[in-house]
């Protein structure tokens, strides 16, 4: 009887360790996506400020080119009146005039192609970001079918686990079921854990001798004094054996 219980609650330990896996992959799941949100967001900040880059410099392009042809005008005026002046005096005011209309346009005509410069380089960038908007698009999609398919998969599985916890759990007296989870309300997992030569594999501290002794007998389930949980002796379960240590036996014989 005892040896029966002692195999269902470490059954029911497995299924509980599986549980945990997948409730922290579940967890930790959509932090690939809230990632990718993050540097989907980064990016589309980068555009916005490009954008209002590109705004302002079309502003100033346009301004520049309504300045240079009110000028161009100006100065085609002047160059009119010049046919008409009357005196030297008013000749050579005409001509600082003119001088000043053209030294203007100058000035707006670099200005406009620092300006023109500028904006190629700003639509390049944006050209650029969009690109990465783009592939991190692509990401994101892959991103979250992938995290949909791994929910459904894992949920599907928490299913199953929760169907033979519910099994092994019956399995299990209820006096003992109730000990097992209240140590599991408290304290992480493993519940209940081996002892080797006299060593808890839950806490690694050595359980009294007497304590070890009992526990050798296998008449009823003891605690470690130190951390509480659940213990059995490590001779009276099997050892599970793992896919890689049959196949080197088998690879021996």
């Amino acid at each position: 009887m005892y040896l029966k219980q002692i195999e269902q609650l470490v059954v029911l330990q497995k299924v509980d360790d599986e549980i945990v896996l997948l409730q922290d992959e579940l967890k930790r799941a959509p932090e690939q996506i809230i990632e990718l949100e993050k540097r989907r967001q980064d990016i589309e900040d980068n555009a916005e400020l490009v954008r209002d880059k590109l705004k302002y410099l079309n502003d100033q392009q346009k301004r520049l080119d309504g300045e240079i042809e009110t000028d161009s005008v100006r100065l085609k005026k002047s160059k009119s009146k010049m046919m008409m002046v009357g005196n030297q005096k008013e000749y050579h005011a005409m001509m600082r005039e003119m001088d000043n209309l053209e030294k203007q346009n100058r000035g707006r005509e670099e200005e406009k192609t620092t300006v023109s410069e500028e904006l190629a380089r700003q639509n390049l960038e944006l050209s650029d970001i969009n690109s990465q908007a783009k592939e991190l698009d692509g990401e994101l999609a892959v991103a979250r079918e992938s995290l949909d398919a791994r929910i459904q998969q894992a949920q599907a599985r928490l299913d199953e686990l929760g169907l033979r916890r519910k099994e092994a759990g019956q399995a299990v007296p209820k006096p003992i079921l109730q000990r097992y989870e209240f140590i599991r309300s408290r304290l992480k997992n493993p519940v209940i854990v081996p002892v080797h030569a006299g060593i808890c594999s839950g806490c690694h501290i050595a359980i009294p001798p007497q304590s070890f002794i009992e526990l050798q007998k296998g008449i009823q389930i003891l605690s470690c004094p130190n951390c509480q949980r659940l213990i059995y002796w490590s001779e009276h379960i099997e050892p599970e054996v793992k896919p890689e240590d049959e196949a080197a036996e088998n690879a021996a014989e």
